[in-house]
């Protein structure tokens, strides 16, 4: 299984040349435009966009990076399907695989990690739709085997087809496909593309608060006067407004007066509920939650927030590990062992907190009506180690009185 990767230094050069910045003149027309050509499968300008717009936004910034931390420091388990030889095989397999596999970013060569970084790099295929992966694999022995994982932005592809492919460096509209094992490639809910709309409908009305501020922020200046016009009164009066209008300070001659003008309206501006209608809809998006939830100190509003966090992280843990399990650990162990289907494989152990506490509630009672869970799906359920003849087992008194 030797390769090497194809996104060499010169897709690099013609990308970073070549990269336009589609937030910079952003309107509704141009944003409809750049959506509905993601959704043809020309995918640049949409994921140009929507990576400035993760950087940009204070509130997209934030969520975003706590959602990928959140999955990214789980714990994570090799699982075997029975206690044979066979399958602890494959676990250590998958174990040295997964503890030796290093992450990188095809455009950031100061990116580098493990495990927790090819996480996150995955996960933004819940921002963009998809995350694509070069697998460089590295075998170490007969038995064991490992990887190198390097994040291409999505830029690099196009979807024409209904399948990604990988555009030409020279020509935007060839591309060639992509050859498994070579390439992880993971799918998403794609909630930029709504987040986008939000950044949007929160800029315009952001840009027009502040426009406001700087020619409302500080009073009109109107000057009286007694004075002809051209007459050295006049002119000392219009000196004195225009002094008064920069520094606040003037000297009138007798018979002039200088009053302020209130420009800003009166009661409520309509910009700050439309921005904080679209911060908002972006925390709920990403986390579950809005602002308001967050805010309150109810025991219904935190039993709210916990739920819905909880279903997300539980969502987040199973699509990466349905992902690995399907691309990449059947390849490996399809390579040491010469097996179809392994087993092993990886999974992730989100921290089920009420949902644990309510599940083990519900096989006590089961067990207790006579309809006992088979062992394996407790000990996966609950992400708890399966015991072997070397390990030392831990019995509870209860059970050493029984």
């Amino acid at each position: 299984m030797k390769n090497k990767f194809l996104i060499n230094s010169e897709k690099l050069q013609n990308s970073l040349r070549l990269r336009l910045n589609p937030v910079r003149n952003l309107n509704p027309q141009s944003l409809t435009r750049i959506l509905d050509n993601f959704h043809q499968g020309h995918l640049a300008a949409a994921s140009l966009m929507w990576e400035a717009i993760e950087r940009r936004d204070d509130v997209l910034q934030g969520v975003i990076s706590k959602r990928k931390k959140a999955i990214s420091r789980l714990k994570w388990e090799i699982i075997t399907l029975d206690n044979s030889p066979e399958a602890l095989e494959h676990k250590d397999a998958l174990q040295f695989f997964y503890n030796n596999l290093t992450a990188s970013h095809a455009c950031d060569g100061n990116q580098t990690g493990g495990f927790p970084l090819l996480v996150k790099q995955m996960l933004d295929s819940i921002a963009k739709k998809y995350a694509v992966h070069e697998i460089l694999y590295q075998p170490h022995s007969s038995t064991q085997l490992t990887a190198s994982f390097r994040f291409v932005p999505l830029w690099f592809f196009e979807n024409t087809t209904g399948k990604l492919r990988l555009l030409s460096p020279n020509n935007s509209t060839e591309s060639s496909p992509l050859t498994p094992p070579y390439w992880l490639i993971t799918t998403g809910d794609c909630l930029m593309e709504s987040c986008s709309l939000a950044y949007l409908y929160k800029t315009l009305p952001l840009r027009d608060w502040l426009h406001y501020c700087e020619r409302n922020g500080m009073p009109g200046i109107k000057g009286v006067t007694d004075a002809r016009p051209g007459t050295a009164q006049w002119e000392s009066a219009l000196q004195a407004v225009h002094e008064f209008g920069a520094d606040f300070r003037a000297l009138m001659d007798r018979g002039s007066d200088i009053q302020a003008i209130d420009l800003s309206s009166h009661g409520d501006l309509p910009y700050p509920p439309l921005i904080d209608r679209m911060d908002r809809a972006m925390v709920a998006l990403w986390r579950g939650c809005d602002l308001t939830t967050l805010a309150k100190s109810q025991a219904t509003g935190a039993s709210l927030q916990e739920n819905e966090t909880s279903i997300l992280e539980e969502d987040d843990a199973a699509m990466i590990s349905e992902t690995l399990n399907a691309q990449v650990d059947r390849q490996v162990l399809q390579q040491l062992f010469k097996v179809k289907r392994g087993k092993a494989y990886i999974q992730l152990q989100p921290t089920r907190t009420h949902r644990t506490l309510q599940d083990l509630e519900l096989y006590r009672q089961l067990c207790e009506m006579g309809l006992p869970m088979p062992k394996s799906h407790l000990y996966e359920r609950f992400g708890i180690p399966q015991p072997s003849a070397d390990n030392e087992m831990c019995i509870s008194q209860s059970h050493k009185n029984n």
